[in-house]
């Protein structure tokens, strides 16, 4: 942040003047943090982040459509990596910002201890993310796969569009755990509520959660500054070292 602030002097040029509006669409797995990161971005350089929550998936079906995003902040590499491919995306822009982990959660503070849990014959519904459209659903499939457990606990699953939904279903008590993304349910090295188990690396493929700037923002510099305080700033790090996230930096 001050590095931009300072980049900002520099130029002789107020923030309001270079400040532009960013319209970013955000994997609903990250929303907690980026809504602690936007205000101390704005404050620092005058930008708008406009945000949208949601699957990467579904995501990425809109800005094939024509949906003026600047950029994605994806819950995965994959498609990152085919918008570039398919000219959606800019040629090198892409990064890493934050490794996801998977946690199997529960509302009740004393439902959800370890693996074992997951064969509570209590749990009559499990919530998963759709894995055909939400990376974190992906991952709980690879789970309950190495687990051996997806043909037995498959009749029990409560499908969700997105984390956001999987979590809510978890949350208001439809299910009672689920696969949910870590940050959800997690801040400074504890549960925020419930009870969970943090899911071991070893049984998911790791989630790699990329950015990259799409081609209606190859000339926003709000867009750029973003990316940069996102993929360099102490402040990115340390939200998403509270929230649980792994860092590729």
């Amino acid at each position: 942040m001050k590095k931009i602030a300072l980049m900002l002097l520099l130029t002789g040029v107020s923030a309001s003047v270079l400040a532009e509006d960013v319209r970013v669409a955000v994997a609903a797995n990250f929303t907690a943090p980026i809504k602690e990161l936007a205000p101390v971005y704005e404050k620092a350089t005058g930008d708008k982040l406009v945000l949208s929550f949601g699957a990467t998936g579904a995501f990425y079906a809109q800005i094939k459509n024509g949906a003026p995003f600047d950029i994605l902040l994806a819950a995965d590499a994959k498609t990152p990596a085919k918008m570039v491919t398919e000219g959606l995306g800019v040629q090198g822009s892409t990064f890493t910002y934050a490794i996801g982990k998977l946690v199997v959660w529960s509302a009740d503070a004393n439902f959800i201890m370890d693996e074992k849990s997951l064969e509570n014959p209590a749990l009559n519904k499990l919530a998963v993310a759709d894995p055909r459209l939400a990376p974190y659903g992906e991952a709980a499939m690879e789970t309950l796969t190495a687990l051996k457990l997806k043909e037995k606990l498959e009749p029990k699953f409560v499908v969700g569009g997105n984390i956001g939904k999987t979590f809510q279903f978890v949350k208001s008590e439809n299910a009672q755990a689920g696969f949910v993304a870590l940050s959800q349910c997690y801040k400074d090295g504890a549960f925020t509520s419930g009870s969970g188990w943090v899911v071991p690396q070893s049984l998911y493929n790791p989630i790699c959660q990329d950015a990259v700037l799409l081609k209606p923002g190859e000339k926003n510099e709000g867009a750029k500054r973003f990316l940069e305080f996102l993929k360099k700033s102490p402040e990115a790090a340390a939200v998403r070292e509270a929230f649980g996230y792994g860092s590729a930096q």
